[in-house]
C-alpha cells in the first residue's frame, strides 16, 4: 500500500498509508494531519496545501503543471526547490513518498 510520511516544521512525523487515485492533499484531510488547511478543497485555487518535497522523491513525481507553478508563488512560506501543492500530488501504486509542511499555510 502506498504511503506518505508527513514532517510537521516542528520535526513531528506520521506515516499514513493512502488510497491510489487519491491525492496528498486528501489523504492529509482525511487523517488529521495538522498544517494543510485545503481551503479551496482541491480546486487549485490557493495555496494552502503547500508542502516542500523530500528531495530524493521530487523527481519520481510528474512534473507540475503551469497553473501549480503560478499558484506557489502565492505561498504563506516562500516556496523551495521542491514544493508542490498537495492537492496535485495524485497517489500511486508502491508510492512511497515523504513531504515536510510550512511553519504556516495563511
Amino acid at each position: 500500500m502506498p504511503k506518505i510520511t508527513f514532517a510537521a516544521a516542528d520535526g513531528d512525523t506520521r506515516t499514513i498509508e493512502a488510497n491510489i487515485g487519491d491525492s496528498v492533499m486528501e489523504t492529509a484531510v482525511r487523517n488529521g494531519i495538522g498544517g494543510i488547511v485545503a481551503e479551496c478543497g482541491g480546486s487549485l485555487s490557493c495555496a494552502t496545501c503547500h508542502v516542500i518535497v523530500d528531495e530524493h522523491d521530487f523527481a519520481s513525481l510528474p512534473p507540475m503543471e503551469e497553473m501549480e507553478d503560478e499558484m506557489l508563488w502565492g505561498t504563506a512560506v516562500d516556496r523551495a526547490g521542491t514544493s508542490r501543492l498537495s492537492c496535485q500530488i495524485r497517489v500511486t501504486e508502491g508510492m512511497d513518498l515523504g513531504v515536510t509542511l510550512p511553519e504556516t499555510q495563511v
